[in-house]
This record gives C-alpha cells, sequence and structure tokens, in this order.
C-alpha cells in the first residue's frame, strides 16, 4: 500500500515538472507581458511626464533627454513584452525590462527619503502614502530572473528555434 502510494506521488512529481517545463516561463512572460505592454501603451498615449522626475533617474539616464528616456522606456515596454509573450530573444528581453524597472523603481517608486529599514519597509506597498510604493516593481524584478536565468521555456521561438539548429547541426 505504501509503495502504491509513493509510486502515484512519484508519477504526479514527474508529471507536474513535465508540464511545468511548458507552462511556468509561460505564465510568466504572459504576466509580464501583459503589464509591460500596458505600461508602454499607457506611453503611447499619453502625455511625457518624465520632465518633472528627470533628476530622480540613476546615472545615465540622467544625463540623456527626458524626451529620448521617454521613447527608450515606451520602445522596451513594448517590443520587449511583444518579445517575451512570444518568447523570443526573452534573456535579453528581461534583461532590459529589468534595466526599466529599476530605473522606474529609482525614479519614482523608491521613497525620496528613509533613515531606518522599518521606514523603508513602509514603501514596500502598492499605493504612495509618503513613503514610495516599491511593492509592483520588485514584484516584476522577482518574476523577470527566471526568465534570464533559464530562459523563455520549451512553448516559446526561443526553444523551436533552439531545436531547428539542434537538428541542423545533428545532420
Amino acid at each position: 500500500m505504501q509503495t502504491n502510494a509513493l509510486s502515484v506521488l512519484n508519477r504526479l512529481h514527474l508529471n507536474l515538472d513535465r508540464a511545468g517545463d511548458w507552462i511556468a516561463p509561460l505564465s510568466l512572460r504572459v504576466f509580464l507581458a501583459w503589464e509591460f505592454f500596458e505600461a508602454g501603451w499607457e506611453k503611447w498615449n499619453g502625455e511625457n511626464w518624465f520632465p518633472s522626475i528627470q533628476g530622480a533617474f540613476p546615472f545615465p539616464f540622467n544625463q540623456l533627454p527626458a524626451t529620448f528616456n521617454w521613447q527608450l522606456s515606451m520602445w522596451a515596454e513594448l517590443l520587449c513584452s511583444i518579445a517575451l509573450l512570444v518568447g523570443l530573444g526573452t534573456r535579453l528581453s528581461a534583461l532590459i525590462l529589468i534595466v526599466v524597472t529599476v530605473v522606474a523603481t529609482a525614479a519614482v517608486h523608491w521613497p525620496a527619503e528613509w533613515s531606518t529599514l522599518s521606514e523603508l519597509a513602509m514603501g514596500y506597498s502598492i499605493s504612495n502614502k509618503g513613503y514610495g510604493n516599491f511593492k509592483l516593481p520588485l514584484i516584476y524584478l522577482v518574476a523577470l530572473l527566471p526568465l534570464v536565468f533559464t530562459g523563455a521555456g520549451k512553448l516559446s521561438l526561443d526553444a523551436f528555434i533552439g531545436r531547428y539548429f539542434k537538428r541542423l547541426n545533428a545532420r
């Protein structure tokens, strides 16, 4: 009886591992593609508000014109989100979106002033009540990291292209 239960659990884990190679990275890619595309689309349809925060951008972005930063951010969010969605150039796209997120966190979401870790921790929120609001950007960073380190997964153009070139090299 105990052996049967272990066998069933082992098969379940094996099947979950197999499905996870397909579904886990895909779910991260779809979630992040939606979030970043939405942010890029807002910039596409909106007014450039970067001049009001240009001084808060970290180096080297604080040295660039606000209009250029706006365009750079918008196109990175739009193009990299599409690339994530289809799983093409996933690691590079995730790295680019990490840079965009770090710059946005520094310029917009990080608390302007804090002197203790408990004050900083008050910025770990979605809404800004005077202590910053870096919770959501941190969630995006954590979600982007597996894509950088493990890639797009099996259900992606990256994997399809990799399999294609593997077959070509095997000939």
